[in-house]
């Protein structure tokens, strides 16, 4: 643990950055935001009297702790390693947490130009959503250090139920492309389950409601029922354009250690063509709205 309460640099303030951010600052932590739109960060610190930093570097220079939440390989990379990146102000001792979900090569990169620096590094990506960092409801796998792990585990507490050791740096990252794996599909089955009965002559929110209770009720098909049954009006929590990007982790992680994901790359083809009809931005359920249209 840190001798005492420590500062969080939170780098990367998208949905789940910036969600993750407020709770931290709920928890009693003084804030130090960075984020590439400083208009977000300027956003943030207005209702969380954080300090915004003026570059990645310098967010991690005043903080004891940094947390990430990054878009994608290229991201992470930039965030890191660019000239005013995290790993150019980091201090020794320090821990930085990263917490996207990227390749775990990107993560192996990444984690030893922190270890150069004589800080700690670790891969931490999350389950859950928006709603389950509010609630504090978090999975987090996390890889690395045990050492470093515990020290960390009081904050990763305030966001999260339960902080799961899953293995060495990088097994974070390989554990969440496999858990999106199983929610992407999970995604698409529902999508085509529902259009299944509703094409059947069921009543879409009567076979809905079967789906929850049934077999096949896990805990996404529950909190995503609004969007599925009002299309119209469902809050974007994850777009068809992230989904296409996880999909494509997942389908190259599957193929560089030898796993057949052909599910996946199913669910790939479908999802790019949503994206080709003009899709991209819309929230991962609309892949139900796509197929009632004959799926292109």
């Amino acid at each position: 643990m840190f001798d005492s309460n420590p500062v969080v640099a939170v780098i990367g303030l998208g949905r789940m950055g910036s969600a993750m951010a407020r709770r931290i600052h709920e928890a009693g932590h003084e804030l130090v935001l960075w984020n590439r739109d400083r208009s977000k960060a300027d956003s943030l610190a207005a209702d969380t009297a954080a300090e915004v930093a003026e570059t990645a570097a310098s967010a991690a220079r005043s903080a004891d702790l940094i947390v990430t939440s990054l878009a994608d390989d290229e991201a992470l990379r930039a965030v890191y390693l660019d000239p005013q990146g995290v790993a150019a102000g980091i201090r020794p001792d320090s821990i930085a947490v990263d917490t996207s979900t990227v390749n775990p090569g990107a993560i192996i990169e990444v984690g030893a130009t922190i270890d150069a620096r004589g800080a700690g590094f670790l891969d931490c990506p999350v389950s859950g959503s928006v709603s389950s960092v509010e609630a504090g409801v978090l999975t987090i796998m996390a890889g690395g250090d045990p050492g470093l792990i515990a020290r960390v585990e009081p904050l990763l507490s305030s966001i999260s139920k339960r902080v799961i050791r899953v293995g060495p740096r990088g097994a974070g990252a390989a554990c969440k492309l496999a858990v999106n794996g199983l929610v992407h599909g999970l995604n698409l089955a529902l999508s085509e389950a529902l259009v299944l009965a509703e094409r059947a002559g069921v009543d879409r929110d009567m076979a809905y409601e079967v789906f929850v209770n049934g077999a096949g009720g896990a805990p996404f098909v529950e909190y995503k029922r609004e969007a599925y049954l009002h299309p119209e009006s469902a809050v974007v929590a994850f777009t068809l354009d992230l989904v296409a990007k996880d999909l494509e982790l997942i389908t190259g992680l599957g193929a560089a250690v030898g796993a057949p994901m052909r599910q996946a790359e199913t669910g790939l083809k479908i999802v790019r063509r949503a994206i080709d009809s003009g899709m991209g931005g819309r929230d991962l359920s609309a892949i139900a709205v796509y197929l009632r249209g004959n799926g292109g």
